[in-house]
């Protein structure tokens, strides 16, 4: 299940650019809070915090009991999305949807699949995700963070689809039962070049000739052998 965290934050009253990049500067990281009763309350939260929480979550559907500044009681939310650097990775942004702990939630869980395929492991076949993440509903508690599946027993051309997936108890698929998660290919084979070797033999034997040099006699046939006598015969 989704592991839950305690977290400390501070209302956030400067917005803009100018304002987010002096927060970072600090060692601080924007953020935001929606949903439930409450209008959006923008908030800022350390960045040595958030980094602990983020590295020992095992995926980005974790739930937070958020303590705010100011504010009487916690407040339980999971994180939504957590925007990072394009080129160095460091969290940017988080996003918090504020839930209660009595209400069903959807979210995004990734599919990871266990064993080792026969058909791959045999048979040399190729292990094929169709699906990486599936959205399920579930009450907070009963939130997974990955769903585990077991695709040893695939062999070549066997699939397992949304409906063969062991779900854990309270949690529903929210997509097509049909849709196919994991599959096995059969290996890919190599034709062999055949094409040019079958032109080849239907052209036949190459007849190779000699050219005769200028001025080559030619030699002459038995039959004008024969048939030069008699026109000198008659000539005489």
């Amino acid at each position: 299940m989704a592991k839950q965290v305690k977290l400390k934050a501070e209302p956030r009253t400067n917005v803009g650019r100018s304002a987010v990049r002096k927060l970072r500067a600090r060692g601080l990281i924007p953020a935001i809070i929606y949903g439930g009763n409450e209008k959006p309350l923008p908030l800022q939260v350390t960045a040595r915090d958030i980094n602990a929480m983020m590295s020992h979550a095992s995926g980005e559907n974790v739930l937070v009991e958020l303590e705010i500044a100011g504010e009487a009681s916690s407040r339980t939310a999971l994180v939504q999305e957590v925007q990072h650097a394009p080129v160095d990775g460091d969290i940017r942004h988080v996003d918090f949807h504020a839930i209660s702990m009595d209400q069903m939630i959807q979210a995004e869980v990734p599919l990871e699949p266990t064993g080792a395929a026969v058909g791959v492991k045999t048979f040399g076949g190729l292990l094929e995700q169709s699906l990486r993440t599936l959205t399920i509903e579930c009450l907070p508690r009963d939130l997974p963070d990955r769903i585990a599946v077991d695709v040893s027993q695939l062999n070549i051309g066997d699939s397992v689809h949304v409906r063969d997936i062991q779900f854990p108890p309270g949690v529903t698929p929210k997509v097509q039962l049909d849709l196919t998660a994991f599959s096995v290919l059969a290996p890919a084979v190599e034709e062999e070049p055949v094409i040019a070797e079958a032109e080849a033999a239907a052209a036949g034997p190459e007849v190779i000739t000699e050219k005769k040099e200028e001025g080559e006699a030619t030699a002459p046939t038995p039959a004008a052998k024969e048939k030069a006598p008699k026109e000198k015969e008659q000539k005489k």
